[in-house]
């Protein structure tokens, strides 16, 4: 019998677990189902998805790395509200994360994959007032460049915060103010990735996100 393989199966077996639970609940705090100040008990849970309270403690634990809930121990886990300075901070990193993509992501892309970056940045040129439709609008521009970076470290960050980003992100909007100004940045934004100019696309990727 070789002990070591069982082993590790059945704790890749519980990092699973542990990972469909903590998108089951991300999920739902991303779109809403479980808002701000909703208690959640890990026995509920666990009942609910017939698992052990393991899982699905790993999970909360996770989600509290990110900011989604606070834990209270031997008591609930609270889910957490988007405050100004949350959004704030968080357009912050999320700026700086686009640069990074956008610079590594387009020193390495081939023209073939420029051309179809430069095309989900025409996605954005719609003025929509659906701020969740804008995020993800951009997610996937940054992602397809996080792909393209060929950095893993960056695309596994990347991953992990997404549900925190989306989250938070979820109901900002470009200032009625700035749309004019962002117009401009979005065509310039594709310009650079056709040009494959990483230092134009970084700057522009920040300014995105306002930073």
């Amino acid at each position: 019998m070789n002990t070591n393989h069982s082993t590790t199966g059945v704790r890749e077996s519980k990092q699973l677990l542990a990972e469909e639970v903590f998108r089951h609940i991300g999920e739902q705090i991303v779109d809403g189902s479980l808002g701000p100040g909703h208690r959640i008990r890990d026995v509920d849970v666990a009942d609910s998805l017939h698992v052990s309270r393991t899982p699905v403690r790993e999970a909360l634990q996770r989600l509290e790395r990110l900011g989604l809930v606070v834990m209270y121990p031997s008591r609930y886990t609270e889910v957490t509200g988007v405050t100004p300075e949350v959004i704030e901070q968080t357009l912050e990193f999320a700026g700086y994360q686009a640069g990074m993509a956008a610079r590594m992501g387009v020193a390495r892309m081939g023209p073939r994959d420029r051309e179809r970056a430069a095309a989900l940045v025409e996605e954005l040129y719609v003025d929509s007032d659906d701020a969740f439709h804008d995020f993800e609008t951009r997610w996937a521009v940054f992602t397809f460049l996080s792909d393209r970076s060929l950095n893993v470290q960056h695309q596994i960050l990347l991953n992990d915060a997404s549900m925190a980003l989306a989250r938070n992100l979820r109901t900002w909007t470009v200032p009625a103010a700035d749309r004019e100004r962002m117009q401009g940045i979005y065509r310039d934004f594709r310009q650079a990735i056709l040009a494959g100019d990483p230092d134009a696309a970084e700057r522009l990727a920040r300014a995105m996100y306002l930073v």
